[in-house]
């Protein structure tokens, strides 16, 4: 009797590590701010190496993050970053453009997913099944992965950029609208990297003329 409950426990293992397989968890990081990419990570985990921790990168400190961003890189079936600069969303609008960069993290995974589960309301056009999932990157354990993957590899591009763009504090606020930032704005002016199609920063470049 056993024996039998032990051949049942590794056929459902089984079947849930290829369903797993089948479904990629797709989230961004940085529509918010004014400077900057919008970063977008796709990733299809291994339910034979379930990684403890993963939560929406939100709740998480940056050293969980980066811990997590780590074991994710190593032990995922599938992961690819992507993103959208500046013009592009100056170009398409922030919705447009971080669309874009999650269809392109889709199609760099290196292997076709089933399923793509979205979090948010909105989903990328793709030629595969996609669906969104509100709050999906604190219910979903491959788009969890993903928020973590996006937010770790913008926060570390955000600060090379600052060593670039220096006196606007990018390495604090990842290009956020916070007070330093938009102090640092109306002081000045915009820099290369900065979202024309934004308010803030569309004032700060008018006063500046």
């Amino acid at each position: 009797m056993r024996g039998a409950q032990g051949s049942l426990d590794l056929r459902d293992a089984a079947d849930a590590a290829r369903r797993e397989a089948r479904i990629a968890g797709v989230d961004e990081a940085g529509r918010g701010p004014l400077a900057g990419p919008v970063v977008a990570a796709a990733v299809i985990l291994d339910a034979r190496r379930p990684i403890p921790g993963l939560d929406d990168s939100k709740r998480l400190s940056a050293a969980q993050r980066e811990r997590l961003a780590l074991r994710i890189r190593s032990e995922a079936l599938a992961w690819a970053v992507a993103w959208a600069d500046p013009a592009e969303i100056d170009s398409r609008n922030i919705l447009g453009a971080t669309l874009m960069a999650m269809a392109r993290a889709v199609s760099g995974l290196g292997r076709v997913p089933e399923l793509v589960l979205v979090d948010g309301d909105k989903v990328p056009r793709l030629s595969l099944p996609v669906r969104a999932i509100v709050g999906g990157d604190a219910e979903v354990p491959a788009i969890s992965a993903a928020s973590i993957l996006a937010k770790t590899y913008r926060d570390s591009w955000m600060e090379a950029l600052a060593l670039r763009f220096p006196g606007y504090g990018l390495e604090q606020h990842k290009g956020y609208p916070t007070a330093t930032h938009l102090a640092s704005l109306r002081t000045l002016g915009p820099c290369a990297i900065h979202r024309r199609s934004f308010g803030p920063v569309r004032a700060a470049e008018e006063a500046g003329r």
